[in-house]
């Protein structure tokens, strides 16, 4: 579904403010957050959105969730439908969204918020930094990677997120037998993705779990238009 610039594509378009804004949330006043003791600064939506202390050291998981738990990451989790509909789903598990615009992040604190789930957890940061410097070696049970910017346009498409660095980040964040969940609408990014997989061999195929997983806000809108969803499940085998 190609078009001039899509709203995923918002993620990517240069703006104005202040450079650092653009990896990292603005730091907030004293009177604008509240702080753990391990460091972590959280929002006054419920505690949901989380501001690290320092965005140049692995994140403190024991200390940004109430209770040990594994851990499932939604990578550009927009505005929370899946994220919150899985934290409700799984209310034994623990869930990280990563969203860089500063309005997605807020409807998805609001709608963990709303749901009063102590489960969720929301970043502001680019999801390539994130998975790169931010989440812990051998952390994740599961990272999900739904419908990224498919950046349709030949000349653009060396900025779609899913490249052999990437990959090899997603695979170093990932637990033991660990999954990689991919969706897109775009056919040509599944057929590139696929390439890359095969090239790295560094995941297997892995078994969808049982039932049904709650949709993303573009998944339902593709879905009501008819629009094919290609997807991707990997097991982290080395």
């Amino acid at each position: 579904m190609a078009s001039k610039v899509s709203e995923r594509n918002l993620d990517m378009v240069s703006t104005k403010s202040d450079p650092t804004d653009q990896l990292f949330h603005r730091q907030l006043s004293p009177a604008d957050s509240m702080t753990d003791a391990g460091g972590a600064d959280f929002s006054p939506v419920s505690g949901i959105e989380l501001i690290p202390a320092n965005y140049f050291a692995p994140l403190d998981l024991a200390r940004i969730f109430p209770r040990p738990a594994p851990l499932e990451v939604d990578l550009g989790c927009g505005d929370g439908a899946f994220l919150v509909g899985m934290a409700e789903r799984f209310p034994e598990r623990n869930f990280l969204g990563i969203e860089r615009l500063v309005g997605r992040v807020g409807s998805a604190c609001r709608r963990a918020a709303r749901h009063a789930l102590s489960n969720v957890r929301v970043l502001r940061v680019e999801t390539s930094y994130a998975v790169e410097y931010l989440l812990p070696r051998g952390s994740t049970a599961v990272a999900h990677l739904l419908f990224p910017d498919p950046w349709p346009k030949k000349r653009h498409q060396r900025r779609r997120i899913v490249k052999q660095n990437f990959l090899a980040a997603v695979h170093r964040l990932l637990a033991p037998d660990g999954v990689f969940r991919i969706a897109t609408d775009q056919e040509d990014y599944f057929t590139s993705i696929r390439e890359l997989i095969a090239g790295a061999a560094i995941f297997g195929a892995a078994a969808e779990r049982d039932g049904s997983f709650p949709h993303t806000t573009f998944e339902e809108r593709f879905l009501a238009q008819g629009v094919p969803i290609y997807r991707l499940g990997l097991r982290k085998i080395s």
